[in-house]
């Protein structure tokens, strides 16, 4: 019977296996494992690729299947280079690639990994038809297996686990996710015809979007309380802030455009954090010091912050700028006592001002005043644009 369904000969057959090797989503679990690897400092190349080895044939697994299923027993897909038979055998090559790499693990490494690893197959294996018609393990699969990735990469190298890769592990998984919702959503119309509950149906377009957005805020975000803890070294959050570039072009895009915007945007995430963990390029360097400006600080301070809300209040419309100088107004009054108050009974202090007292406190708390709510009506404004 014949494996290849175009051409026959070793070439053909050779092409049709290679033709599953999807590099845009191989590349990142084999990434991560070698990520998780470097994580654990000075590691053994041989015992990473092992890790690394079995992240691969996991995802060949995923991808032999899901063409097998949408081609075969569904009739999704137009085209498929293997035949049934082609499939299975790709099936059975990938698995026991998997088990060689399982075993390997069990005598370089320890059973924690094993542990660890396993699962990554089964994520594969079950991708389609079990996994892909439910909202949550169809957009979960991938992102878990990553995090898995991760885990085993480090356990192989440590013998175990600690704070530090479990928590990158949920940042990844996290931010993952949101980048699956968008890239389901692709599909939406289809998937909608044929009842395939992905999350962009279920929600429908715009909430799904959302869900993405939040998603993507979140994972990225946690990057920064994760470093002020120690977690992750001082240069960490410049991976957030690269990523956060490409995902603030791409959340307004179509999800075709948008899917390919955050796929190398995440490339790009783990590319800096790798090298961040690894070199720890910022390790002794000292946080700025801006009490350089002496009692203008404060001042300073709300200048910068100040700009930010004027220049998200004047991208957000015209309107926005309106409805800005409507509300602070509004809600000055109340901070004023508020804020009077609490310096009057000795809540707080501010050793780093001008010393400018206007009606009974500083003159920086009456611009903090109005700083302070343009920011949060300025976020507000971009977040929930009046044309939607």
């Amino acid at each position: 019977m014949a494996i290849a369904r175009h051409g026959s000969g070793p070439a053909a057959l050779l092409g049709a296996y290679a033709s599953q090797v999807h590099p845009v989503f191989m590349l990142p679990p084999v990434a991560t494992a070698l990520f998780g690897a470097a994580l654990a400092g000075a590691f053994d190349p041989r015992v990473a690729l092992i890790a690394a080895g079995a992240a691969f044939f996991a995802v060949y697994t995923a991808h032999v299947k899901d063409g097998y299923v949408d081609f075969h027993r569904r009739g999704e897909d137009d085209d498929h280079p293997l035949t049934v038979l082609g499939c299975r055998l790709g099936l059975a090559a990938s698995t026991v690639g998997f088990i060689a790499c399982l075993a390997a693990l069990a005598v370089v490494a320890d059973p924690v990994t094993v542990a660890l690893a396993a699962p990554m197959w089964a994520i594969g294996y079950l991708h389609a038809p079990q996994f892909d018609t439910n909202p949550v393990t169809t957009t979960l699969g991938y992102p878990v297996g990553i995090g898995l990735c991760l885990l085993t990469g480090y356990a192989a190298q440590t013998g175990g686990l600690d704070a530090r890769p479990l928590a990158l592990a949920a940042v990844l998984v996290t931010v993952l996710a949101g980048v699956k919702i968008v890239d389901d959503a692709q599909d939406y119309e289809y998937d909608r015809s044929i009842e395939k509950r992905t999350v962009a149906v279920v929600l429908g377009p715009a909430r799904s979007r959302s869900l993405a957005v939040a998603l993507l805020a979140v994972g990225l975000f946690a990057v920064v309380p994760l470093t002020i803890t120690g977690l992750l070294p001082p240069s960490a959050p410049a991976a957030s802030l690269a990523f956060g570039a490409v995902a603030a072009i791409a959340v307004r895009r179509d999800p075709t455009t948008a899917t390919m915007l955050l796929v190398r945007g995440a490339y790009l995430f783990l590319a800096v954090l790798l090298v961040a963990v690894f070199f720890e390029p910022l390790a002794g360097v000292p946080l700025p010091d801006i009490t350089a400006f002496g009692p203008y600080t404060y001042l300073a301070t709300e200048v910068v912050f100040g700009a930010l809300a004027l220049a998200l209040l004047v991208r957000a419309g015209e309107g926005a700028l309106y409805r800005a100088a409507r509300t602070i107004p509004a809600l000055y009054p109340i901070a004023y006592v508020w804020d009077w108050y609490t310096l009057e009974v000795g809540v707080f202090a501010i050793p780093m001002r001008t010393g400018i007292e206007l009606l009974g406190i500083p003159l920086e708390e009456h611009v903090f005043m109005l700083v302070v709510p343009a920011v949060v009506l300025g976020i507000h404004e971009t977040v929930n644009p009046r044309g939607e």
